[in-house]
C-alpha cells in the first residue's frame, strides 16, 4: 500500500508536469530529498526515480522561454567544484570507494547549478521552499511524533526507515530541522500560494514544534547548539528583545526538568568530552587530517578517511562522594569517519577544494544580507524580500554550524538551499534593474498643431 501511495503521488506530479513543466523540478526535489525508495518493499524501489524526473526537468527548461534566465558567478563557481572532485575523484586514494560517493554528490552539485535558472518567478522560488519543507517536515513529523511517544535516544529513533544515511540520520536531520525553521516563520507572515491564515499558521508552528523536538529524540548535540544559534540570530527581527530573552529564559527552566533523562546525559558529554568516545575520535581524526594534507595539499579524494590510525587518550571521572577517580586509558582506532564538513572538504579535497567550497558560502552569505539591507524598508510587493534573505541566511548559517560536526559538506539539502539563494537573488536583481531602468533620450514633445 505504501509503494502505491508514493507511486501514485510521483505519478500525479509527472502527469500535471505535462502542462506545468516546474512540477518536474518539484518531484526531483521531493524524491531527492524524502527518498521514497528507500521505503518501498516491492521492486518499485529499484526504478531510478531521481534520474526520471531531473532528465525530464532539464528538457522542460530546454522547452521554456529563456528571456528571463540569469547566471550568476556562484554557478561558475560550483562547476569548477564540481570540476574539482572529478579530477580529485579520478586520482582517489580509494578510487573504488570514492566512485560510489561522486555517483551522488555530482548530481547534487549539478542540480544546485540548473536550480537557480528555473526560478524565473516569486510563485516558483515559494513552490520550490514550500516542497522542501515538506519534504523534510515528512521525516520530522514522524520523527516528532515518536520524540513524544517514547523520548527517543542516541540512535533509537526509527525515522521511517531503517536506514541511517542521508536526511535519515539522527545529527543530520537535527541540523536541518532547526535550519528550516526561519523559513517557515517566513511562510507565517509572507506566503501567498497558502495565504497565511490561522490553518497555515497554526500548522506551522506545530511543524516548528516538531523540529524542535529532533534535537531531543536524535539525543544529538548537534542539534542543540544548532537551536541556540537560532536563538540568538532571531534577535536581529524581533522588537522587543529584552521581552524575547525573558521568554527564553522562562521557556528554558521549564522545559529542562521535562526533557528526558537520555537527551540530558547526552548533553552532558559537551562538558566532559574527553570521556566520551565520539568527540575524543572526532579530535583525533580532524588532528589526523591535518597532518594528512600537509603531505597532500591536493586532497586525498572521496573516502580518504578510510586510511586513517589514530590514537587518543580517553579520560573517565568516577565520583565516589566528595572523591573523585580520574582513570586513562589509551585508545586506538582506525577509518574513523571525519564527522565535520570543514574537515571533510580538506582530507577530501584539500586546501584548493576547502577554499572553493568556503567561497561559495561566504558569497551567499553576503548576497543575502546585501538584500536584507536592501529592502529593509520596502513596502508593497517588496516587503516580503528582506525577511526571506533574513531567512535563507538564517537558514544557511545554522546549517553551516551544523556542519562544523556532521560530514555534511556536499549534502543534496545544502545545495538545494544553495540554489534557491541564487535564484533568489538573480530574480530580485532582474526585477530591480526592469523597474530602474530609464531610456537615455527623452521623448520629443508632440508638436502643436499651427493655428490658421
Amino acid at each position: 500500500m505504501r509503494d502505491l501511495v508514493f507511486l501514485g503521488f510521483i505519478a500525479t506530479l509527472l502527469g500535471i508536469g505535462i502542462k506545468r513543466p516546474f512540477l518536474f523540478v518539484l518531484a526531483y526535489v521531493y524524491i531527492d530529498t524524502l527518498s521514497p525508495q528507500l521505503m518501498m518493499y516491492t521492486a518499485l524501489g529499484s526504478i531510478p526515480y531521481s534520474l526520471i524526473t531531473a532528465a525530464l526537468a532539464v528538457l522542460s527548461f530546454a522547452a521554456e522561454d529563456k528571456r528571463d534566465v540569469r547566471v550568476a558567478p556562484r554557478q561558475g563557481l560550483m562547476f569548477l567544484l564540481l570540476l574539482y572532485c572529478w579530477y580529485t575523484t579520478i586520482n582517489a586514494d580509494f578510487p573504488v570507494e570514492a566512485q560510489f560517493k561522486w555517483g551522488w554528490v555530482w548530481k547534487a552539485i549539478a542540480f544546485g547549478i540548473f536550480l537557480p535558472l528555473t526560478l524565473r518567478t516569486r510563485l516558483r522560488i515559494e513552490a520550490l521552499l514550500m516542497f522542501s519543507l515538506l519534504s523534510v517536515g515528512a521525516i520530522v513529523i514522524v520523527g516528532g511524533i515518536k520524540t513524544l511517544a517514547s523520548g527517543g535516544g542516541y540512535g533509537e529513533l526509527n525515522l521511517m526507515v531503517a536506514n541511517n544515511t542521508g536526511l535519515f540520520e539522527g545529527s543530520i536531520i537535527s541540523a536541518v530541522a532547526i535550519a528550516i525553521v526561519p523559513i517557515l516563520l517566513w511562510f507565517t507572515r509572507h506566503g501567498t500560494i497558502f495565504p497565511p491564515d490561522w490553518r497555515v499558521k497554526l500548522f506551522c508552528y506545530a511543524l516548528i514544534f516538531a523540529c524542535l523536538l529532533m534535537p531531543i529524540g536524535t539525543s544529538a548535540r548537534t542539534g542543540l547548539l544548532c537551536v541556540a544559534l537560532l536563538g540568538v540570530l532571531m534577535l536581529r527581527d524581533v522588537k522587543r528583545r529584552l521581552l524575547y530573552i525573558a521568554g527564553i529564559g522562562v521557556l528554558g527552566l521549564v522545559a529542562v526538568p521535562l526533557l528526558p533523562s537520555t537527551f540530558t546525559q547526552r548533553m552532558d558529554t559537551i562538558r566532559t568530552y574527553q570521556a566520551d568516545a565520539s568527540a575524543s575520535t572526532r579530535l583525533a581524526v580532524w588532528k589526523w587530517t591535518l597532518d594528512y594534507v600537509q603531505r597532500n595539499p591536493m586532497g586525498g579524494g572521496f573516502e580518504a578517511y578510510r586510511q586513517n590510525h589514530i590514537r587518543y587518550d580517553k579520560v573517565a571521572i568516577e565520583k565516589d562522594g566528595n572523591n573523585a577517580t580520574v582513570e586513562r586509558s589509551l585508545e586506538v582506532d582506525k577509518a574513523r569517519a571525519y564527522h565535520s564538513a570543514y574537515f571533510e572538504m580538506l582530507g577530501e579535497q584539500g586546501y584548493p577544494g576547502l577554499a572553493l567550497w568556503l567561497l561559495i558560502q561566504l558569497i551567499g552569505l553576503v548576497r543575502m544580507e546585501v538584500l536584507r539591507r536592501r529592502y529593509a524598508k520596502a513596502e508593497g510587493d517588496e516587503a516580503w524580500i528582506a525577511p526571506l534573505a533574513s531567512a535563507l541566511q538564517h537558514a544557511h548559517l545554522i546549517y553551516l554550524l551544523g556542519a562544523a560536526f556532521v560530514g555534511i559538506a556536499l549534502n543534496p539539502f545544502l545545495f538545494l538551499l544553495l540554489g534557491t539563494e541564487i535564484g533568489f537573488d538573480t530574480y530580485v536583481g532582474r526585477k530591480r534593474s526592469e523597474t530602474s531602468w530609464k531610456p537615455l533620450r527623452r521623448p520629443r514633445p508632440a508638436a502643436e498643431p499651427l493655428v490658421a
